[in-house]
């Protein structure tokens, strides 16, 4: 562990090595407009591409590429070689308009209709604010991605702008209460990643994982997570392997993998980082996902990382945890000793708890997928519904302005443990409330609806957003206020009065919940058909619209895009359960049909007196459920094929939904049924247990 410091972004162009590497001057310039959101000149580009090639070459790099993230859920990248012909041999140069502007051919990114097929041309440029990499040989450089005619079809974009969006607001309204040494606002975020790992071997016989990424079929072991002896367990050697080999591999990308350990399901574990800017923690997020993946296949494992792999047990979600802090080190999250009076804090939740009720549609938005449809409303993850839980100090503080009462707080009781041994120590003011979907801890809110495949992008660019929307309201009511204590104070009463309702302290799995959330007049959006129905609501293209995030037409197109995404998911899935189902399940239960029968028959034939009544129950039974299957197969066949001819993306998305993961569910049912009663040597696929167990 000694190495650590050493190895620790041994791979990264980070702040030590442009310190080292670039004149005074240039360092300065670049470290401007990383910090200060300044203009790049390109002769400061020019000399940092020197170094950057320099320093790549001396790492063993031959070729560099613009790493970005299109709308295609996974990054891209197109590598370049630096060689540059010279004389009869060649030399290796880099310069500042080759760092700056990258030109990958966009015909075949999702553009959700803003670009036609033969229209190819588009752009990625150089995102100074995250550090450049070496990778596989490769120096890769973070950017944003955009079409020809400036639409932006990448993920990272809409980050930044909403970071910047949200700095600005924030440090208006920070003007106004006194704090004008505060010159830029950031939001950090530390995203937890959930994942399976599965031998490599089994991986490779099963269609369904190869292809969709969870199992279309298959019968829950006679064990799964109900004794709930793997959440926190003992790590097995191969797996404890792996996660070295992780940790070690992120850490020299600078990534700053913190917390390891078993998950909830068999076969499941979890990757904490500590928290970073929200545009870094996106790129090493992403960063994490495909190194957990290229480290598994070293160990002969596979990782992964869709949302529900295995029907019975847990899926894996990603919990964001996201705050809000100043350049002079303040947490403007953070209730400090006396929230009472802290009416800085208190106007930063208001904002926050405005902004999830009145946006609580976009937020459900930003985790639906296909993948996640399986988690949300089960009870592994937080519920359709969106709510914030406050805990019961912050609680009783919002209740307290509401009403007008004094506030008490309960204060950091000591837990006594009662053995000498052991030390006293102070608890928390409240406890965790983990079926919150999102959920105060301390000085941050925890996001827990994410799915684990996704792009953390999305949701942080759609929260840094709307809370800037309302930081920007609060900053026009009190700019301009005669008694700006009396006009904060009653701002804050009226926020919190009228937008308590998305504040729920309770159980959030129970079927009361769902009563009293309807009640109250919260959405409950179980599908991603159903949630992204409103992604064009008016007030939601009017809040990115408005603070120049994305555009209407860029909104339209990136609800096509998941709309389109979603279908073709499931049309995937379907699909593939067909082929499963005619090519491999139906001939292998035939298969030990016959076997039984023959048994039977040779039963028979040795002494009529022997009783088949165990053949001749089984054969009946399969035969029946066969039958059953076939006309299963064949009715999700043509609820497919039906689907698919659909021309409107959102009618065509209910009809998947509806109509053909419907039957998805009732061929599955009868085919994993049917894997309970055949024999292991005739069932073509590994099975559960083989799955959750063996590695």
């Amino acid at each position: 562990m000694s190495k650590v410091p050493e190895m620790f972004g041994s791979m990264v162009f980070n702040d030590k090595v442009m310190q080292e590497r670039l004149p005074k001057a240039t360092y300065k310039a670049l470290k401007k407009t990383v910090e200060n959101g300044e203009p790049l000149d390109e002769g400061v580009a020019n000399v940092v591409a020197n170094a950057m090639k320099d320093w790549a070459v001396e790492l063993g790099c031959t070729h560099f590429t613009h790493w970005f993230q299109p709308m295609t859920g996974v990054t891209a990248e197109k590598h370049d070689s630096f060689i540059t012909p010279h004389g009869d041999g060649v030399i290796m140069e880099f310069s500042g308009k080759e760092l700056i502007k990258g030109e990958p051919d966009a015909s075949s990114f999702p553009s959700g209709g803003i670009r036609a097929t033969f229209e190819a041309r588009g752009y990625t440029t150089w995102d100074p604010t995250s550090p450049a990499f070496v990778r596989d040989g490769s120096l890769y450089i973070p950017t944003a991605f955009c079409s020809y005619t400036g639409e932006v079809l990448d993920k990272k974009t809409p980050l930044l702008r909403s970071m910047e969006r949200l700095s600005a607001e924030a440090v208006k309204v920070l003007h106004l209460l006194g704090k004008t040494d505060v010159k830029r606002v950031a939001t950090t975020v530390g995203p937890e990643q959930e994942y399976f790992l599965v031998d490599k071997d089994l991986y490779e016989q099963r269609e369904d994982l190869k292809l969709c990424g969870r199992t279309l079929f298959g019968a829950m072991a006679p064990k799964g997570q109900e004794l709930e002896d793997h959440y926190f367990g003992s790590i097995k050697t191969r797996v404890a392997a792996y996660m070295k080999d992780l940790d070690e591999e992120l850490w020299k990308l600078g990534v700053l993998a913190k917390t390891k350990h078993n998950e909830v399901a068999p076969a499941q574990h979890e990757l904490a980082p500590i928290f970073s800017t929200s545009n870094i923690a996106t790129d090493h997020n992403e960063l994490t996902m495909e190194i957990m993946q290229k480290v598994a296949e070293k160990h002969n494992l596979v990782c992964l990382l869709h949302e529900k792999p295995f029907k019975g047990v847990n899926g894996s979600g990603k919990h964001n945890n996201w705050s809000i802090s100043t350049n002079t080190g303040e947490n403007l999250l953070s209730p400090g000793k006396n929230p009472e009076t802290n009416y800085q804090f208190q106007l930063f939740l208001a904002a926050v708890v405005k902004a999830v009720d009145e946006y609580q549609d976009l937020l459900r938005i930003t985790v639906a997928s296909a993948g996640n449809d399986h988690r949300l409303g089960a009870n592994e993850a937080p519920p359709a519904i969106i709510s914030m839980y406050l805990g019961d100090d912050l609680d009783a503080l919002v209740r307290s302005v509401i009403n007008g009462d004094d506030y008490k707080s309960h204060g950091k009781e000591r837990m006594h443990t009662g053995v000498d041994v052991l030390a006293d120590f102070k608890k928390d003011n409240s406890d965790r409330n983990r079926t919150s979907p999102f959920a105060f801890t301390g000085n941050k809110f925890e996001f827990r609806a994410l799915g684990s495949a996704l792009n953390i992008a999305c949701p942080n660019y759609m929260l840094n957003t709307m809370v800037a929307e309302e930081l920007s309201q609060f900053y026009e009511a009190l700019k301009d206020a005669e008694d700006l204590d009396a006009a904060l104070k009653a701002l804050i009463k009226d926020t919190f009065t009228a937008h308590q309702r998305i504040i729920f302290n309770g159980d959030n799995y129970s079927a009361e919940w769902v009563e009293e959330a309807e009640r109250r007049g919260l959405y409950n959006l179980k599908s991603l058909p159903e949630a992204l129905a409103h992604f064009l609501d008016e007030k939601n293209v009017n809040l990115f619209v408005s603070n120049n995030i994305i555009s209407a037409d860029e909104m339209h197109a990136r609800y096509e895009i998941d709309l389109e995404t979603y279908c073709k998911q499931l049309n995937i899935e379907a699909l593939t359960m067909v082929d499963m189902a005619r090519k491999n399940i139906t001939p292998a239960v035939s298969s030990f049909v016959r076997e039984l029968t023959d048994t039977a028959l040779a039963k028979k034939a040795l002494s009529e007196s022997i009783s088949v009544n165990v053949e001749l129950k089984l054969i009946n039974s399969l035969t029946e459920q066969l039958e059953q299957f076939t006309i299963l197969t064949d009715e999700l066949e043509n609820e497919t094929k039906a689907a698919a001819e659909i021309e409107d993306n959102q009618e065509k998305a209910f009809a998947y939904r509806n109509k053909v993961f419907e039957k998805m569910e009732a061929l599955r049912a009868v085919g994993d049924e049917m894997e309970t009663r055949t024999a292991s040597d005739f069932w073509p696929y590994p099975s559960y247990t083989e799955l959750l167990f063996g590695v």
